[in-house]
């Protein structure tokens, strides 16, 4: 009996046996290959994510080297530089105009000027630069002037440009590795010699590689010899414009291999009690990854090509959608255009009320532009208060300015932001994109024209690009060239139109304007160049020496003497410093001082322009509201700010004889002034007509042609002497103003 059982039992083992091996090698080669699958998806992880790291490292680096390029261009290509550079010699204006704005506010580490001959002007050698480090430059740099000459024709990378005359490249520059930039600043057909090239280089230093490590998240970025890299660290040789090897990077890349097998364990043992749990868990897990992998892919493509703040294309998709555009026109679609959109004043906003407000400020206007262009129109942020739309369809000019009228009509209203109500204005610039040779920097630069020319003919209006304004552009940036040299040379000059009495006997203040006579243009009139120093900013150092002039001039005057302010100036955090600076320097009497201002500087700005009237009044200036009635008239203006006078714009007067409804309003500003105790001056007094309905209206004060033209200050003071020997009227002189 139990040799019976014995045998039974050994044929139910060898049963289980023979059944059970095969299965257990089923599982056994089953589990093995899924351990293998698990490692070589963990080993094919870590070599694709590698091999990201490294296409976004080398792209990282080859938009540096862009960048040297078009910073570079930036400044070598402006008007000054071009008009000047062959001629200038002196190492003080290249310093000034070329390398100080490139090593300033870009960085560079040098910048080479060379001349015609090839060679290096700046900088020179004694000029705390050794001899032999110029000699060793020269050498680095002889490649590139090499292309940029046109000596060296082959092909590499892509880099020269033969129409535009600029180059960049990596390579080698004082045994370091750098980004080298050259420009031919003129194109070599200008001169019988060639043109003068700038060269900059950026070193790739590790400032560089600090911002490139934290942008791409690659631990422990460094430069390393060819064999000095970790056991875990991966090495990548970065080749010069030359393709030889020109620097060796080593990072540490993350491990995503030790993620994978960590959650592959429990698989892999969760397989043990079945291979169809495990196979759907495992595809479940491949799915998900892919789809986060899928989700960040899409997610960095946004960022990269979206404004943060607004949520609207940057300027990258701006850019490759204007290209897209372009090429389906050349295919012969409808043409389309181009919408450049400048906000005015936007800058005003962020110093006086913060940028927290300007930031809700741009949200308001992005919801606005989306709501009022086409939905296949695409609407972007360029840049600060810079947007941009462009729509297909419009084929005449009535079509783009309706479009345009829209737009400022819609960005002009009044904002209500944070408690604050906010206006600004707006200007648009208009190109076609319907010539088949145009390309993308055609059409911006032609609708960056024509919004340059829409703030010069006074901010708030759209134009359309054409032909003539390249000339007009040309001119008009040699004009504030001009002007910039004629306000540092105090070439500008100041007349004075007398302010009367109400009888027109007693000159009781002036008004003090600038003048600018041109060496070959002309005296040019101030509606010409006072909008080209406000928009180029020189109205603030054309402002400031206008005030010192008139209270020189004005020191010994029995009068008052007013200055007008421009929005600008007044909006400066140190306006009232520089009021007080100049009244103490001249020893002028600030009780004789009267500021006028528009109600344009008053826009947006309530709280801080309260604030700098009051510090003037403590001072003794006294304040007046210019051209009242042309603006928005609000009389929370009379009101809130403690004025002095009020000054009736010329329009009203020019229109009393012919415009019924004028003198009812002269009447109403007078009324008005009275009763919030301010004087009243009427501008722009031509005929004996208005003379007499003006003083029977009540107004204070008159200047006009009716009276008196502008004049220097030597004939105003002889007025006023001939006005003092009237011993009738010599109280009443030293009281006026």
């Amino acid at each position: 009996m139990r040799l019976a059982e014995l045998r039974t039992r050994a044929t139910w083992d060898r049963v289980r046996l023979s059944a059970v091996l095969p299965v257990g090698l089923i599982v056994a080669v089953a589990i093995f290959c899924l351990v293998i699958a698990v490692l070589l998806s963990a080993w094919r992880a870590d070599e694709l994510a590698l091999k990201h790291d490294e296409e976004l490292f080398l792209n990282a680096i080859a938009e540096r080297r862009e960048q040297v390029l078009r910073e570079l261009a930036s400044v070598a290509t402006a008007e000054p530089v071009r008009a000047h550079i062959r001629t200038a010699s002196e190492a003080g204006w290249i310093s000034r105009n070329i390398v100080l704005p490139l090593e300033k506010y870009f960085g560079h580490d040098y910048v080479f000027v060379v001349d015609a001959d090839d060679h290096i002007v700046y900088p020179k050698p004694g000029a705390g630069t050794a001899e032999q480090w110029v000699d060793t430059a020269t050498t680095d740099l002889a490649p590139i002037l090499d292309r940029l000459r046109g000596r060296d024709t082959a092909a590499v990378d892509g880099a020269h440009d033969s129409s535009q005359r600029r180059d960049r490249r990596l390579q080698s520059f004082d045994h370091r590795l750098a980004a080298l930039a050259g420009v031919e600043v003129g194109l070599a057909t200008e001169s019988a010699r060639p043109a003068p090239v700038v060269l900059a280089v950026k070193f790739i230093d590790e400032g560089i590689l600090a911002d490139i490590a934290g942008a791409l998240d690659l631990a422990n970025l460094r430069t390393v010899d060819a064999a000095t890299g970790g056991p875990d660290d991966h090495v990548v040789t970065l080749g010069d414009a030359a393709g030889q090897p020109a620097a060796h990077f080593a990072w540490t890349p993350k491990r995503r291999s030790a993620e994978i097998i960590k959650s592959g364990i429990p698989v892999i043992l969760i397989a043990l009690g079945g291979l169809a749990f495990f196979a759907g868990f495992a595809l479940r897990h491949m799915r998900h990854a892919a789809a986060r992998i899928s989700a960040g892919e899409h997610k960095l493509r946004h960022l990269a090509l979206h404004d943060a703040l607004s949520g609207l294309p940057n300027r990258t998709y701006f850019g490759e959608r204007l290209e897209a555009v372009i090429a389906e026109v050349k295919r012969g679609a409808s043409p389309a255009a181009v919408f450049c959109i400048d906000l005015d004043h936007f800058k005003d906003v962020n110093d006086t009320l913060g940028h927290h407000v300007g930031d809700e400020l741009i949200a308001a206007v992005t919801k606005r532009l989306r709501s009022i262009v086409r939905e296949e129109a695409m609407v972007a942020r360029l840049g600060g208060d810079e947007f941009a739309v462009i729509t297909s369809g419009a084929t005449d000019i009535d079509t783009l300015m309706a479009i345009a009228d829209r737009i400022l009509a819609s960005l002009c209203h009044p904002y209500s932001i944070m408690g604050h109500t906010i206006v600004i204005g707006a200007s648009v610039g208009i190109a076609m994109v319907d010539w088949p040779s145009l390309s993308a920097a055609d059409v911006m630069r032609y609708a960056d024209m024509a919004l340059y020319r829409a703030k010069n003919e006074g901010r708030r209006r759209a134009c359309v690009y054409d032909a003539a304004m390249d000339a007009d552009i040309v001119q008009r940036k040699q004009l504030e060239h001009d002007l910039l040299r004629t306000i540092e040379n105090e070439g500008l000059a100041l007349v004075y139109q007398p302010v009367f009495s109400a009888d027109g006997e007693r000159v009781v203040a002036a008004e003090a304007l600038a003048r600018w006579e041109h060496p070959h243009r002309g005296p040019i009139p101030p509606s010409e160049f006072i909008p080209i120093a406000e928009h180029s900013g020189l109205i603030i150092p054309l402002g400031e020496w206008a005030l010192r002039r008139a209270c020189l001039d004005a020191a010994d005057w029995p009068i008052a003497i007013a200055v007008n302010v421009s929005p600008l100036q007044f909006r400066r955090p140190d306006f009232v410093e520089v009021v007080q600076r100049i009244l103490d320097e001249t020893g002028f009497d600030p009780s004789r001082l009267e500021l006028e201002v528009t109600e344009s500087t008053l826009l947006g700005n309530v709280e801080g322009a309260e604030a700098a009237m009051h510090r003037l009044k403590a001072l003794g200036v006294r304040l007046a509201l210019d051209d009242f009635g042309t603006g928005y008239s609000s009389l929370l203006y009379l009101r809130r700010f403690p004025f002095d006078k009020l000054k009736i714009d010329r329009s009203f007067i020019r229109n009393i004889e012919s415009a019924a409804e004028a003198a009812p309003i002269v009447h109403a500003i007078v009324s008005l002034g009275r009763g919030l105790g301010m004087k009243v001056t009427a501008e722009g007094v031509e005929s004996a007509e208005q003379h007499l309905f003006l003083r029977a209206a009540g107004v204070h004060f008159m200047q006009g042609y009716r009276f008196g033209t502008p004049q220097p200050a030597a004939a105003l003071v002889e007025r006023l002497a001939q006005q003092t020997r009237r011993p009738a009227t010599t109280t009443a002189v030293a009281r006026a103003g």
